[in-house]
């Protein structure tokens, strides 16, 4: 019996770096996919023309409305972010939403489900909903996201919501690469669920108390109040906006008009008082520097010579043989750099 001849699947022709510019531009969606994975790869050879590409759309950004949300595990963000979504396309806006999700520390695998969750958005023409693997790196989620930002505010989306991992360090990166940052919270949860950092609330601009339906609706009442009082004891990062706290019930469709408004109050405020291209302006500092630090870490570790000591090195410090200052300074030294 003859084996029956595989299929071969054609290869993509590769696009050039002026149909990527022209394809981002006009919104061609095949085209923006791409242009993402350009900037998401990590091959040296891909680098260099996404930054020629990133360069070239630098003009055609900036105009794009960027919103960060986190919240406690439990709270909903992926409904939350459809619905607010959804609304807004009905409203006009072209929306992006980038999702970042976990990546497994083992494998590098990344639970890129975001598509799923948001059935009703993915389909909508005027959204854009973009799952991205963080593969186990805040550094990576942090350049990836900020650049695929940038390609999508060059395609015409007006809003950019941008869903944190919702593990630890992840919510400070977000909220330092966006002009809103939204806090969901729960009203029914038990403390287990409400332990969010301080330091996370004192980065909210607003917090919004999800799920406010049926049975939840007098423990959203009384989060509302506590959390309202906590926020008065925290000092206001800006003095010209205290974060509010609402109700929302995405399931319903209800509090999210009066979130917008408050994300719009926020944006004419920090427009015409120059904070927002301030905040941009330090982000984008912050951005090019922690560039720097990942970079130069990502040299010293992969140094040959740097490479042949560190096993032996590191077992000296574990066997308290040396100290810790005395291994790095090894390290440094055997990279090329002299501490002395």
């Amino acid at each position: 019996m003859a084996t029956p001849e595989k299929r071969r699947v054609p290869r993509r022709r590769k696009l050039g770096l002026d149909e990527y510019v022209t394809g981002v531009r006009a919104g061609d969606r095949a085209v923006l996919g791409r242009a993402i994975t350009l900037v998401e790869s990590n091959a040296p050879t891909d680098q260099a023309v996404a930054q020629q590409l990133l360069v070239a759309l630098m003009p055609h950004t900036g105009k794009s409305h960027r919103i960060g949300i986190t919240g406690v595990p439990g709270v909903g963000k992926s409904t939350f972010i459809e619905a607010l979504g959804t609304n807004l396309t009905a409203a006009g806006k072209r929306v992006a939403v980038l999702a970042v999700d976990p990546s497994s520390g083992r494998t590098g695998g990344s639970i890129l489900g975001d598509k799923t969750r948001m059935n009703k958005l993915s389909r909508d023409p005027a959204a854009f909903v973009r799952p991205s693997p963080s593969s186990g790196s805040l550094g990576g989620v942090s350049r990836k996201t900020r650049e695929t930002m940038l390609v999508c505010e060059a395609a015409g989306y007006d809003v950019m919501l941008i869903e944190t991992v919702g593990v630890g360090q992840s919510e400070t990166l977000v909220a330092d690469m966006v002009d809103f940052f939204l806090v969901l919270m729960l009203g029914n949860a038990g403390d287990e669920l409400q332990g969010i950092k301080r330091g996370i609330m004192e980065l909210a601009d607003m917090i919004a108390v999800n799920k406010c339906d049926g049975d939840n609706l007098k423990h959203a009442r009384l989060a509302k109040r506590d959390y309202s009082s906590a926020l008065r004891l925290m000092r206001a990062a800006h003095p010209d906006w205290r974060p509010p706290v609402i109700m929302t019930s995405a399931l319903e469709n209800t509090g999210l008009d009066v979130l917008w408004e408050k994300i719009d109050e926020h944006r004419g405020l920090f427009d015409g008082n120059g904070e927002l291209q301030a905040r941009r302006r330090k982000q984008m500092h912050h951005w090019m520097w922690s560039m720097v630090d990942e970079r130069v870490l990502s040299a010293v570790r992969t140094h040959p010579r740097v490479a042949a000591l560190a096993a032996t090195l590191e077992d000296e410090v574990l066997a308290g043989k040396t100290t810790p200052t005395l291994g790095a300074q090894a390290i440094l030294k055997a990279f090329g750099h002299d501490p002395d």
